[in-house]
């Protein structure tokens, strides 16, 4: 019998990487309101809450880029870092009044960590924003490593931001699973060839079964499972003998 096989065995010494939006935890509130709060500023219209749903998991920038030509303004380059900056100190103020983990998350985690896992979060969102909402929540406990987009060579969808928090915790790539809710998610974990895992309750434009992930779950209590499966595909074969 393979040193693999049994499921805590799979588990134990493996590197699970999260994504923190839309994936741990439910921050939408906070950011749509944070983001409207930045376009009242500028005389322009709130956007719907479901509309900016869909925008989140690609950054501050991206968020704001994409929030600003949905209003019918463009955000223009040179009023965009202090738009940015503006952004960023809004939502830091309010980095959790609303946003809370899925249902499952903190009994997920520790389970995994029970297991021997190491776990570390892979986000597009900057570290320390990452860092003080995981605080707010009591989750960073829970976490080897938080690598926000800043800590990466690139973010998102670039395979070296998945690597980069791997290594943050002495992992190896081999025995690894990313969880995530976005094709950013997918097409990084792909290109680094580490299997995807995705949820069905997060931030997408695309219908998540679309997205070509390897496993899809629709509560979070699944994640163990799911990693379970996934890493039995990428061990080693043996013969037996």
């Amino acid at each position: 019998m393979s040193a693999l096989s049994t499921p805590d065995a799979l588990l134990n010494g493996a590197t699970i990487a999260f994504d923190l939006d839309g994936t741990l935890v439910d921050t939408a509130p906070d950011l749509v309101a944070s983001l409207n709060a930045i376009l009242a500023e500028e005389g322009l219209p709130a956007l719907p809450f479901d509309d900016v749903r869909k925008m989140v998991g690609r950054g501050a920038k991206a968020l704001l880029e994409r929030g600003f030509a949905a209003a019918g303004a463009p955000l223009d380059a040179d009023q965009a870092p202090a738009l940015v900056e503006r952004f960023v100190a809004l939502y830091l103020g309010r980095i959790a009044h609303e946003s809370t983990p899925f249902p499952g998350v903190v009994e997920t985690l520790e389970d995994l960590r029970t297991a021997g896992a190491r776990l570390v979060v892979c986000t597009n969102k900057l570290t320390h924003l990452s860092v003080a909402l995981l605080d707010a929540l009591d989750l960073t406990r829970h976490f080897d490593a938080v690598v926000g987009a800043d800590s990466a060579p690139a973010p998102k969808p670039d395979p070296r931001h998945v690597l980069a928090a791997i290594a943050a915790v002495g992992g190896d790539p081999t025995r690894a699973v990313m969880v995530g809710d976005s094709i950013n998610d997918v097409l990084a974990a792909k290109a680094a060839n580490v299997p995807a895992l995705l949820v069905s309750f997060g931030y997408t434009e695309a219908p998540v079964e679309t997205l070509g992930g390897d496993l899809l779950i629709d509560a979070f209590s699944d994640t163990r499972s799911a990693c379970i499966s996934l890493l039995a595909s990428c061990a080693p074969e043996t013969t037996g003998l």
